[in-house]
């Protein structure tokens, strides 16, 4: 019993002072009275421990409603990021949409205006090693795909079918080194050779003498010559012409007029096509 009640002896007299000043104003009949002396310590002491009790309720009341608030907070940030996340994934999505809906209208025009009903392809892998520059298609021998077809876009020549299996085909890019295709300076109508340098950027221009009229910005197109490209399909632009005193032949690259690393969509051209497509013609006429 002594042991409780010096456990609790703190406790004990901290409840005493603060029933004191309770039990007085009952026994009083509720009638005011001067504070003895007795009532003015027990006020005296109390008072400390009261606005300390106060203080702490007031704080832990205060920090639960800040964290109510703070979690609420939090809560609706999170809701507003997702949503924003949710949004920019479908701008993005929109934004893919909208750049093969228009790389399809301009196949579409292509097919349009075309002789020979061309096969439409998708790209479906890709393979830029310093050895052998190709892509494949998702289209082959099930679709009328057949080695040696020439494949090209509304803004130029891609390459042409080196295989062909069922239901994909492999083309050869005309930057392969081992791509030659027959082409001619539209202005000047000089006969060249464009061929593949192996970088995925650029072409060579071959075969054209020195002292033929061939500068920077010149357009060259097919010439029909080789057996596998019609006449006229656009190749690319003349770049960094360059004529030494010594040699048969002048020095010229090809810029590419189809981006080869981010082509997605092809046609296909059969080999029976007697013209080229309106849509691949040189948007100037030779002088």
């Amino acid at each position: 019993m002594f042991s409780l009640l010096k456990r609790y002896r703190d406790v004990l007299l901290v409840t005493a002072l603060l029933l004191y000043p309770l039990g007085t104003y009952l026994s009083s009949g509720h009638r005011g009275r001067d504070p003895n002396f007795v009532d003015r310590a027990v006020l005296w002491i109390a008072a400390p421990i009261q606005g300390g009790l106060t203080a702490i309720a007031t704080g832990l009341g205060d920090a639960v409603s800040g964290y109510v608030a703070l979690r609420g907070s939090h809560e609706e940030a999170l809701a507003c990021r997702s949503a924003l996340a949710e949004t920019r994934a479908e701008l993005h999505t929109l934004r893919e949409a909208e750049g093969t809906n228009a790389r399809l209208k301009a196949m579409l025009g292509y097919v349009e205006s075309t002789v020979e009903p061309e096969i439409a392809a998708r790209v479906i892998g890709i393979n830029l090693s310093p050895h052998f520059l190709s892509m494949r298609i998702n289209r082959g021998e099930d679709d009328a795909v057949r080695k040696g077809m020439p494949v090209v876009t509304p803004e130029g020549v891609v390459g042409q079918v080196v295989s062909a299996v069922g239901g994909s085909a492999d083309v050869m890019l005309v930057s392969d080194p081992a791509s030659r295709v027959g082409v001619t300076i539209q202005r000047s109508r000089v006969r060249a050779t464009a061929v593949g340098v192996g970088d995925g950027k650029s072409l060579a221009l071959d075969n054209a003498a020195r002292g033929d009229d061939v500068i920077d910005g010149d357009l060259v197109i097919t010439s029909g010559t080789d057996g596998v490209f019609p006449q006229g399909l656009v190749i690319g632009k003349i770049e960094d012409v360059r004529r030494v005193s010594a040699g048969m032949f002048l020095s010229a690259s090809v810029a590419p007029a189809v981006n080869l690393r981010g082509v997605e969509e092809v046609l296909v051209v059969p080999l029976t096509a007697s013209a080229p497509p309106a849509a691949l013609l040189p948007t100037t006429r030779p002088r």
